[in-house]
This record gives structure tokens, sequence and C-alpha cells, in this order.
């Protein structure tokens, strides 16, 4: 998630995004109720942990505190998968099993504590396709390292891969090579894959001219997501660092996104948008605009505009090491059961 940042790149992204799509989130804010019977818990919510959860530094009671916090141990809260940050990889595609000493141990932990909670392996690292380092997917052997590390992965006992990527281009061949890999890889062992994801494009324009002009097109054409979707069970919607200076600016692009990803990745493959429980103010990221009330209010009002009619949905938030207890309450009392 996050894994890296753009300096001036950043800055004028979100300058961009502003100019350009102004207009139809205000539209939608404007229009958008958010209604709560739009949008609750179906018990498939995930958050994503951080290394501490493997590395020795957590503890049953920490596990048992977080659970709490979602809203009860057992099946009292909306959480079904749980995205334990493993990694980050070489930039070869190799990843060290030392950095994850305690992996049996986290699965067995919240398996007891929270029987039919998926624990999956968060696996990434940032992908060369805008600098000299990182992994370069268009290497095969690259694709055999990361496929070798999720494979050790599933041999530990997680349910599935959390892949976290970044950034991939739309278009990338080589990240659906990729996928297409590690599909069969998890499909074989009757596990799940998973994909975080950026946002899609909300006017056709946006992505091609923050390519050009900054060499970071950000968004991704529906059309790709698409593709990716064919190739996953679940996609995370990385729906944050978007720019918008306002909470109702925030929902209403949230509503957009939400209603864009539903549209774009197979009825069959869950979907998933991510909630931004940090805190971190510059141009990508205004901290009293991005919050999980803001958020959940957005996809509600997606949700109200494109029904699931009985589709996989739910939330991801971002992330156990940076959620305030307002962010876990906002979860709770704005989406849990």
């Amino acid at each position: 998630m996050r894994w890296f940042r753009w300096a001036a790149r950043r800055a004028v992204l979100p300058l961009l995004a502003l100019a350009l799509a102004l207009l139809p989130v205000g539209q939608l804010w404007a229009a958008a109720a958010g209604p709560e019977s739009a949008g609750r818990t179906q018990g498939r919510d995930a958050v994503w942990l951080g290394h501490a959860w493997v590395d020795g530094r957590r503890t049953e009671a920490d596990a048992a505190a977080l659970l709490a916090r979602l809203g009860g141990a057992g099946t009292g809260h909306g959480v079904g998968d749980l995205y334990v940050h493993v990694g980050p990889t070489g930039d070869d595609g190799t990843l060290d099993p030392a950095l994850a000493p305690k992996a049996r141990w986290v699965i067995a932990t919240f398996h007891r504590l929270a029987p039919g909670v998926r624990v999956q392996a968060w696996l990434g690292d940032v992908v060369a396709s805008e600098g000299p380092t990182g992994l370069d997917l268009s290497r095969a052997t690259t694709r055999a390292h990361l496929l070798a590390a999720a494979s050790s992965l599933l041999a530990l006992g997680f349910e599935g891969i959390n892949l976290d990527v970044e950034p991939v281009h739309s278009g990338d061949p080589g990240f659906l090579a990729l996928l297409d890999g590690l599909h069969a890889l998890t499909r074989a062992h009757g596990r799940v894959l998973s994909v975080a994801v950026p946002q899609t494009d909300p006017l056709p324009p946006l992505r091609l001219l923050a390519g050009s002009l900054t060499g970071h097109p950000k968004w991704w054409s529906g059309a790709y997501l698409a593709a990716v979707g064919r190739r996953v069970d679940q996609v995370d919607v990385m729906a944050y660092d978007s720019g918008m200076p306002l909470g109702s600016l925030f929902s209403g692009y949230l509503a957009q996104q939400t209603t864009l990803a539903l549209a774009a990745v197979p009825p069959s493959v869950e979907v998933l948008i991510g909630l931004p429980a940090y805190r971190e103010d510059n141009l990508g990221h205004h901290a009293s605009a991005e919050t999980v009330p803001a958020a959940l209010h957005g996809i509600r009002s997606g949700l109200a505009a494109f029904p699931l009619h009985g589709r996989a949905f739910g939330v991801a938030l971002y992330a156990d090491f940076s959620a305030s207890e307002a962010d876990w309450t906002a979860y709770r009392e704005g989406w849990g059961s």
C-alpha cells in the first residue's frame, strides 16, 4: 500500500484531479443522500495489518483488542479478511523468509479468536515503472520469483495472497501475466488472490494528461481494471490520496469510484473500497477531508446509484497501525452490523 512518494509529480496530480473532476464530483455530492440502507457490512470487509504482526511485536492481547475495535470476536464483526504484511520483496521478486518469523502464529491466533476470518499475506514492493529501481514485471524471472514467494506463503498457511505492487501503469502486460500465474497458483491450493488497485479514470483525458505531464498516469482505465478483475478473486480499490480538499468533494469522488469499480469488475469478483484511516497533509491527501465517515458516506451514495443485487462487496481499512479510535468507531457505527 502507498509504498512510495512521487514528490513534485504528486504535487501536480491533485491539481489535475481538481481541475478536471470537480464538476462531476460536485454533481455527485449534490445528488448523494448516502442512505444507510444503501450500504452495510456483508461480513466481507478487510483490514491491512502492519509488519509488527509477523515479526514478534504483537501479542494475543493485541489480536483480541483489534477484534474488539472491529466490533467483537467470533462472528460479531464485519471483517472477512485480514491482510498481514509479510514483505516487502526484493527488487528481483524474492522474499526473505526471515522477515516473517511469526507468520504461523498470527494465522493460528486469528483463527482461534475469530473463526471464519481469512488471513491473507500482504505481499508487495515498488514497481520499476517510473524509476531505475524496483520490480521489473516484464521480466519472466521476476514474475517467477514472485510466484515462488507466494507459494512459500501459502505453504505457511496463509489463505490468500493480497498483492500490492505499485505503481502499475494502466495497460501493463507484465502485471496481467503475473496475475495469471498467481491465480493459477492460488486456485490450485484452494486459496484466493486479491489485488490492491489504483483509482479508475473519472474522465477519459485525465489519465493521459497526467501521464504526459508527470510520467505517472495515476488512474487506470475501466477496461484495464476489468482485465485485472478477470484474473483475481478480490479487488481492493485504494480510494485515497485523491487531492480533494473538502470532505464533501471526497465523498462525491468515492461515490464515483465505487460505481466505476462495480461497473468494470466482473460481478463474480468481490469489490472492496479502501478507507483512509491515517493522517497526512499534503497536496495529495488532506486529512480533514479524507476521513472514514466521508468515505463511507460516498460509498453508500455510490451503492444507492449502483445497487449490488447480491454481489459481494466490502470496505478495506488502511491500516491498523495508523487508525485512531475515532476511525474504528466510525467504521463500527457507520458500516458495521
